[in-house]
C-alpha cells in the first residue's frame, strides 16, 4: 500500500477511479481482514481526495461560451449547484 500512496499523485483521474472502484469492491465483499480493510479504506480516501482535486482543477479551466445578442461571450464555468445558490 505504501508504494501505491507514493504514486497516487502521478495517477490520471481514470486510473485513480479504477483503483478506487477495485478497493470498494474488495471492501464490499467482506472477505478482508480488519487491518487490511482499514488500509484499503485509507487508500480509498486518498484516491477520493485525489479525484476531487483533479475535478476542481478541470472546473477552473472550463469556460462556457454563451450566445448573446452581441455574439458569443466567454463565461467562467460554475457547477450547477453554485448557479442556483445551493
Amino acid at each position: 500500500m505504501a508504494l501505491k500512496a507514493a504514486a497516487n499523485s502521478e495517477l490520471s483521474f481514470e486510473e485513480a477511479m479504477e483503483q478506487l472502484e477495485q478497493i470498494v469492491e474488495r471492501l464490499e465483499s467482506g472477505d478482508v481482514p480488519l487491518e487490511t480493510a482499514i488500509d484499503l479504506f485509507q487508500e480509498g480516501m486518498k484516491l477520493s481526495q485525489l479525484c476531487g482535486g483533479k475535478l476542481e482543477q478541470v472546473e477552473r479551466k472550463i469556460e462556457l461560451l454563451i450566445e448573446t445578442e452581441q455574439g458569443f461571450q466567454k463565461k467562467a464555468f460554475a457547477p450547477m449547484n453554485e448557479e442556483k445558490g445551493e
